[in-house]
């Protein structure tokens, strides 16, 4: 892109009152933002509202300041890329939602947005069991052959890009900010190594800052990449469940893990299954749905996955059998199993040690299984 075309570009998406769909307007009637400038003013009023014509008749404040961000953006690293709609390898997938952004930037590996995507999206504090699941789920996904897409949040989005980043096809982060930035700040080694490793894409220019309302609006591209939106845990407000419903209203397919109906965060799920999303309990289940898009037609097992059956104590088998997967408190084991409190304690530090058991908040204990 030219100096002059990016200039053209970020006047018109960054002038106050000029949303998306009159942007749209604007190119589709004058074909590209440079023709729109150099149309004039009158030939804008029949597109636009008086107050429009007249913001677009100067500079959007800061405006040269935030050219020569960019300019310097891009220049500082090969992996710094704009992307607009109408580029050759503008996803088509992305392309044909009802709201794709028109200008996407870009840090990181730009073939992946050529690969076929998976959304993997889940609660922000999740579970141990959840945080495993959207980790091993992902790594088997991308060894697969799908890309993951998930928008850097913490709990799942986290989990589900660390899986991916060990699997063969990488991730790819969405964010709410500009790529100046990472957030959240606990992301920021994260955010790098997608950038090397994978790629990061915002619609929101150099400098914006991570404000509520960008979140929910960046779901629209997480679930418009991709083909399927896998929600892993998710209480019934959850933001996971936007990126679902965009990804049902989109024609993609909605896929659920299930959990214990004593948990908040399986309730969003359990919705999401009633009204129409597959069950998912192992990977097959989600491939099954999308067999175009894995090579051989099945996921090879993860190393959680293959070692999970490894042998243990009697007594440590015994205590996983008695706790089942719902979270259980320290006095209901001693009740089911008898033991000594301090016995039970080191039998649970063991199996905590060997990630068979996690401890929760309040007391509580729970049993991680393979995903």
């Amino acid at each position: 892109m030219t100096p002059d075309e990016l200039a053209a570009w970020l006047r018109l998406l960054e002038t106050p009152g000029i949303g998306l769909e009159s942007a749209r307007r604007l190119l589709s009637h004058f074909g590209s933002p440079q023709a729109v400038w150099e149309s004039g003013a009158g030939s804008w009023q029949e597109l636009l509202s008086p107050k429009q014509c007249a913001a677009l008749r100067q500079a959007p404040p800061g405006f040269d300041a935030q050219l020569e961000a960019t300019q310097a953006w891009l220049a500082a690293d090969t992996r710094h890329q704009v992307l607009v709609l109408g580029d050759a390898d503008y996803p088509q997938a992305l392309l044909e939602t009802a709201d794709p952004p028109l200008l996407l930037y870009l840090d990181g590996r730009r073939e992946l947005l050529g690969q076929a995507h998976l959304a993997v999206v889940g609660s922000r504090s999740p579970s141990a069991q959840g945080r495993d699941n959207a980790r091993n789920f992902s790594q088997a996904l991308s060894e697969a052959g799908l890309c993951v897409v998930s928008g850097l949040a913490l709990g799942v989005d986290g989990a589900a890009h660390m899986g991916a980043l060990q699997g063969s096809s990488s991730t790819i982060a969405v964010v709410g900010t500009g790529l100046d930035q990472i957030y959240p700040s606990r992301h920021l080694k994260l955010g790098q190594q997608i950038a090397e490793e994978g790629l990061l894409i915002s619609e929101y220019a150099l400098g914006t800052p991570p404000l509520a309302p960008n979140f929910p609006r960046r779901n629209r591209i997480i679930a418009g990449l991709s083909m399927g939106c896998l929600v892993v845990e998710a209480a019934l407000q959850s933001g996971s469940l936007i990126t679902a419903r965009l990804a049902s209203e989109a024609g993609r397919e909605v896929f659920a893990i299930p959990g214990s109906i004593h948990s908040p965060l399986s309730h969003g799920c359990h919705a999401l299954i009633r009204q129409g999303a597959k069950l998912v309990e192992n990977i097959q289940d989600v491939l099954d749905e999308l067999p175009q898009l894995c090579a051989n037609g099945r996921a090879q097992p993860t190393a959680s996955a293959q070692t999970s059956g490894s042998s243990r104590p009697a007594e440590q088998t015994h205590l996983l059998t008695l706790m089942g997967f719902d979270p259980i408190s320290l006095d209901s084991l001693q009740q089911r199993g008898g033991w000594p409190v301090a016995e039970l304690n080191a039998l649970l530090l063991e199996l905590e040690l060997d990630g068979a058991v996690a401890r929760l908040a309040g007391q509580l204990f729970q049993r991680r299984g393979a995903a």
